[in-house]
């Protein structure tokens, strides 16, 4: 991975306000070609069961993603990768928000426009095999892979040392980068962090007819509310109808169930060796009503993280910016801030 080359291809940068142009191949290199979002300004790559969705927040941040080109092999291999960028540049280091297992951009619906309203350049980013990507062409989508292509993304676009945000999952897939990417990161905020699971585990060692026939049950709509409805604390069940259509608007891309499988048989994260090697200070923000995450486990983390310092918050569950994005927000602002 180390030896692949940068390509020519020039990545826009921020400068004051900043239009994000759609990208076409030809002859094996790109050209910059004007946004095309349908009737409801959604970018064309999304699925149509975009339309579907109500939440109001959801909508409008997903008309707001962008694919960029992200280099991932030689100098005319890119991805086209998802994400929301920001407006504008602004002189504090920015904040790059993570999302959790299987899931994508939009779970910062609710917390991105607060993030902006407070002054933040915030980027959400689309893990790579999860979000609304272009992986017509599926590369691996193990933990190597994952961490390479973040790393290529903040090297092409963010260029700055990042207050990177992980939540669930996202946490283990941000401890992973700090660690070997101490450079880009300048602080960690770890949300309900799951990072003592030891990868995928035993099924890493399911045939791959297995695997896929896990996945298409991963994808189901009433696995999906199951997961919503623990991640939640009690909203109605309509909202929890519709941000279960949130949560798995990503499955419904053509590549999803491949890269999924990828992942799994690769083995996932295993980060708890890596935890003590973090140098960033670091913030915990933990659900006190998380039914997924122990809080045990995040105190756990809290005293063997090197620098650490934790936050609870009451009457909140799992997903704590999607469920209390004004305290999330404000935690995060505070503590991007602080010298």
């Amino acid at each position: 991975m180390a030896a692949l080359r940068l390509g020519s291809f020039p990545p826009p940068t921020l400068t004051g306000i900043t239009v994000t142009k759609k990208c076409e191949r030809f002859n094996g290199g790109f050209k910059v070609v004007g946004d095309g979002g349908g009737d409801n300004g959604f970018p064309p790559f999304l699925p149509k069961e975009i339309e579907k969705i109500k939440d109001p927040f959801a909508r409008n941040l997903a008309r707001r993603i962008k694919r960029l080109p992200v280099q991932i092999g030689c100098s005319e291999s890119y991805i086209m990768s998802s994400c929301v960028q920001p407006l504008a540049q602004t002189d504090a280091n920015p904040v790059a928000l993570l999302h959790c297992f299987d899931s994508s951009c939009l779970e910062w619906r609710r917390a991105y426009p607060l993030l902006e309203e407070s002054g933040l350049e915030a980027w959400a980013l689309d893990i790579l095999g999860w979000g609304f990507s272009d992986l017509g062409r599926l590369p691996p989508c193990n933990v190597a892979s994952k961490r390479y292509h973040l790393h290529q993304l903040w090297k092409s676009y963010i260029k700055r040392p990042m207050v990177l945000v992980g939540p669930s999952l996202g946490a283990a897939v941000a401890i992973d980068f700090a660690v070997n990417y101490p450079e880009a990161v300048e602080k960690l905020v770890l949300i309900n962090p799951s990072v003592y699971a030891e990868g995928t585990g035993n099924l890493a060692k399911l045939p791959k007819v297995v695997a896929y026939a896990g996945v298409s049950l991963l994808k189901t709509f009433p696995l999906r509310l199951y997961a919503n409805l623990l991640a939640f604390d009690g909203i109605p069940l309509s909202k929890s109808l519709d941000w279960t259509n949130v949560g798995r608007l990503h499955c419904h891309m053509p590549w999803w169930k491949d890269a999924t499988v990828s992942f799994m048989v690769s083995g996932g994260y295993n980060v708890v060796s890596k935890i003590k090697q973090v140098k960033q200070k670091t913030l915990i923000i933990c659900g006190e009503n998380d039914k997924i995450v122990s809080n045990q486990l995040a105190m756990r983390l809290r005293f063997e993280l090197p620098n650490a310092s934790m936050q609870r918050l009451p009457d909140c569950g799992h997903l704590c910016h999607v469920d209390k994005p004004q305290n999330v927000v404000k935690l995060i602002a505070d503590f991007a801030r602080a010298k």
